[in-house]
């Protein structure tokens, strides 16, 4: 099946993808003060989001449906895309912004079709009734009433290399704001 391979594909080259565009967007860059301001404050809200889901997902061991996964069936990816607007917010530029728009177009429809269908083989059951009650991406303001509990755990963050999240943004925020005073 051509579409499952070009899933597939589009998974295994997403990270590698994203560091050409991220390194395009960086070029392009026209930083000032306030886009910069407004992007960090945004990233922080993206970088809370990932940090959330990532303390509550054991990834292909359990179902996450705690914490984040309440709102919505993709909360790492919701982080991302507020971390990209984020970014594009934060370069001034119409041309990043359409970079990021376009990246997030291409790549993240079919990560997440081949995400949902993962969680279908791995959890059939569950993934169904989780699927019936809980938006793909977009979060719903009235939570899935989890019966598991679960908690944030340090260790989850940790165990997920959620911090990688983190220094990779501060790097990012760092290199637009030294752009942002060399072209001052």
């Amino acid at each position: 099946m051509p579409d499952k391979k070009y899933r597939e594909a589009i998974y295994r080259w997403r990270v590698r993808f994203s560091l050409f565009v991220l390194l395009a967007v960086i070029a392009l860059a026209r930083p000032a003060l306030t886009p910069v301001l407004i992007g960090l404050v945004i990233c922080a809200i993206g970088l809370l989001v990932r940090a959330w889901a990532a303390g509550h997902i054991k990834k292909e061991k359990e179902l996450a449906v705690s914490g984040p996964y309440q709102y919505t069936r993709n909360p790492l990816y919701l982080g991302n895309f507020i971390l990209g607007l984020s970014i594009a917010i934060g370069t001034n530029s119409w041309w990043c912004l359409g970079l990021t728009a376009g990246y997030f177009l291409v790549f993240y429809p079919p990560i997440i079709r081949e995400e949902r269908e993962r969680m279908k083989r791995l959890f059939p059951k569950e993934y169904e009734e989780y699927k019936r009650n809980v938006p793909l991406f977009l979060p719903t303001r009235k939570p899935l009433n989890s019966s598991n509990g679960a908690r944030f755990s340090w260790t989850l963050y940790r165990k997920n290399r959620e911090f990688r999240a983190l220094l990779g943004s501060v790097i990012v925020w760092l290199v637009l704001i030294a752009k942002m005073l060399i072209l001052s």
